[in-house]
């Protein structure tokens, strides 16, 4: 059974899914705890499924770096074998990426390595591009520049609006994020073998 703890800022899309995954006898997925750098509405989700939750909140430290340690202390409390950061936009410093990883992994709504950053969906629109995508990668010490773990392609629509695009890549994100923590439970992906 794959211990994961989940890292949210938002609505927790990705979160709810692989709870509601996770329901499945078949999955050997446990998920320990959710943490979020905010009161994320996403942790209503943890509390439904009788998931504890904590928050470290940036604004409460002199530093990022001791925001990090202290959300590294509240993971390292569960002591999971998997933390996927699903929707948690912060950048973390490198002593928290080198504690985890490479068993920290993130969700990206395009085709790494093109359009990296917190404006993927807009910079495809603004590109032309015909296709964009997901990426869920290992969380190394750049901008969603870690190794690549699994990748779906997106189609993008004429005329379609970055709400409407982001929303079918969410889609598709959520299945490919589920699956991907299935196969590392599984052993049919090795995290080891893509550390950078």
């Amino acid at each position: 059974m794959l211990s994961v703890v989940v890292l949210i800022s938002g609505s927790g899309s990705n979160l709810r899914a692989l709870l509601e995954a996770t329901e499945d006898p078949r999955m050997p997925i446990r998920i320990l705890a959710v943490g979020s750098d905010n009161a994320a509405t996403g942790l209503e989700h943890a509390e439904l499924f009788g998931i504890p939750t904590f928050v470290v909140s940036p604004g409460a430290f002199a530093s990022r770096e001791e925001w990090a340690k202290m959300l590294l202390e509240n993971i390292k409390f569960w002591n999971p074998d998997l933390v996927v950061l699903a929707g948690f936009m912060r950048i973390l410093p490198p002593e928290f990426v080198a504690a985890l990883s490479p068993n920290l992994i993130n969700t990206h709504p395009s085709l790494l390595p093109k359009y990296p950053g917190a404006h993927a969906v807009r910079d495809a629109l603004a590109d032309g591009a015909a296709v964009t995508g997901v990426t869920i990668h290992v969380v190394d010490e750049g901008v969603d520049t870690g190794p690549h773990i699994a990748q779906a392609e997106v189609a993008v629509l004429p005329d379609e609006t970055e709400h409407e695009l982001h929303e079918r890549i969410k889609v598709v994100e959520r299945e490919l994020l589920i699956k991907t923590v299935a196969d590392i439970a599984k052993g049919r992906i090795d995290l080891q073998t893509l550390k950078g």
